[in-house]
């Protein structure tokens, strides 16, 4: 038998319960000086973009209002606007600096549609490309992930920017 380790998970694994008051991304969008270390790829005038440090796939990333709110039908539509904006960017970036063929693009919207964190809505942006689904999450129940983090940063930082 082979082992995969992803040493990285056990935070995740051991960080508690998401209801404990503490929202990670509350804490990430009052530190703008942690910007690099949270993975913080943008900021704008009521929203901002960050990569998942639990990602689906490389490159996975969520755009979330820096008001902490939990109601999909109480958003403003600046905010409402200003989340399919930075989408909009991220998708691009993820195009053309990883090659993306399709996405997964949406909201879990209460616990029992699988939001980890209930009370600060949040878009996930999940890029795909044909033949990432194979035998490990079908039969291993593991994904296997081939970029770290700081890479994936680096990569789509400058599409967030504008510098490309």
């Amino acid at each position: 038998m082979q082992r995969l380790w992803a040493p990285w998970r056990i935070e995740y694994i051991t960080r508690g319960d998401l209801d404990s008051g503490k929202c990670f991304l509350c804490e990430k969008k009052d530190t703008p000086q942690k910007d690099e270390e949270n993975f913080v790829l943008y900021r704008g005038k009521t929203c901002f973009a960050l990569l998942n440090t639990y990602p689906y796939n490389n490159g996975h990333f969520m755009v979330a209002p820096y008001r902490h709110i939990g109601d999909f039908t109480a958003l403003k539509d600046e905010e409402l606007l200003e989340m399919m904006k930075i989408a909009q960017i991220g998708v691009e970036a993820l195009q053309k600096s990883m090659g993306a063929q399709g996405f997964n693009i949406g909201f879990n919207l209460g616990r029992v549609a699988g939001a980890g964190l209930v009370d600060h809505i949040h878009l996930h942006i999940v890029p795909r490309w044909g033949g990432d689904t194979n035998f490990m999450p079908v039969l291993g129940d593991t994904k296997v992930l081939s970029e770290a983090l700081e890479r994936t940063y680096e990569r789509l930082l400058p599409y967030f920017k504008g510098i490309l």
